[in-house]
């Protein structure tokens, strides 16, 4: 399967599965009324909003480079996730203002058994999906799904959590039916409010990351100029190193020192030799690369990768 293909196919599975859990977490959330089960299913109607924002960016995302957008369309990935960071906040507001209107005026919450079954078929369905997400996401360096990933991933430990606290509440009133434990439901509302603003804050963080053209993490920007320095002494040296990212696409552009007696046609072979390297090594990769004759000026730009001055410095200390 193509990886476009793919990536589209996750997300619509995401949408359903997302779709799934909102109408069994508020029905069974709204007949025991536990407001705990409310907010995982507002968090579910996050994760649904995330997932289809996800597959309209993927969607985008996989249009070809046009007119009006020269560098294709990655950054709509970005975008997505941007919105989704968004959308975490505004529903973490949401259940904290319902859990402490609960903390103020607590109410019982009947056949709790009902709600650790929904949070568990949660939990069981949100990690299968995830795993997926991360899967494809991961394979195809989509930031959209990865971002759709973390969403369910954190629905996960959620589910979790409110699923431990309605067994602890359904426990405590078993063995002290005279104590209050109704807190217990709203408090656990309120931790996972604070575990999705976190989620939100990680996720807001990696996609103005994206939107503001940041470079590539350092061991990639590593590996890239180890390879220039395997074509030494071809390559005499290299400066204007520049890197980001725009979704799953990055772009790599730098200026290669070569020797000013070379050919033009060995100089376009070695410039087709480090390009595929790159494009072998990071799949959807632009490289633009400057070819300048080594006049030996040597410029202080030059000076930090001139592979000829590090080379006779060494000599000359074995030498001493």
């Amino acid at each position: 399967m193509k990886p476009e293909k793919q990536k589209t196919s996750v997300a619509v599975l995401s949408v359903l599965s997302n779709t799934f859990l909102i109408i069994l977490k508020l029905a069974i959330g709204i007949i025991i009324g536990s407001v705990a089960i409310i907010s995982e299913a507002i968090h579910s109607t996050i994760d649904l909003l995330a997932a289809i924002i996800a597959l309209l960016a993927i969607k985008k995302s996989n249009q070809p480079a046009d007119q009006d957008h020269a560098y294709g369309h990655g950054k709509f990935e970005n975008l997505s996730g941007g919105i989704e960071a968004l959308l975490i906040f505004v529903a973490s507001a949401g259940i904290i203002f319902e859990a402490i209107r609960k903390l103020i005026n607590p109410q019982p919450i009947e056949a709790v058994g009902w709600g650790i079954g929904v949070m568990f078929i949660s939990s069981v369905v949100n990690f299968f999906i995830s795993h997926l997400l991360f899967q494809v996401g991961n394979k195809t360096d989509s930031f959209a799904l990865q971002a759709d990933a973390w969403h369910l991933r954190t629905d996960v430990y959620t589910s979790v959590g409110v699923m431990i606290g309605l067994i602890s509440l359904w426990g405590g009133e078993q063995l002290f039916p005279k104590t209050n434990w109704h807190w217990i439901d709203p408090t656990i509302a309120l931790i996972v409010a604070l575990l999705i603003i976190k989620a939100g804050y990680s996720l807001s963080r990696q996609a103005v990351y994206g939107l503001l053209d940041v470079r590539l993490p350092s061991e990639e920007e590593a590996w890239v100029k180890a390879k220039i320095q395997q074509l030494y002494p071809q390559i005499r040296s290299f400066h204007n190193f520049r890197s980001r990212k725009a979704g799953a696409t990055r772009f790599v552009e730098f200026h290669l020192v070569l020797d000013p007696t070379m050919s033009v046609q060995e100089s376009h072979q070695i410039n087709d030799q480090l390009v595929q390297a790159i494009k072998t090594r990071f799949k959807d990769s632009k490289v633009m690369v400057h070819i300048e004759p080594c006049d030996n000026t040597c410029e202080s730009k030059c000076q930090e990768s001139c592979w000829i001055k590090r080379k006779d410095s060494s000599n000359a200390e074995g030498g001493i």
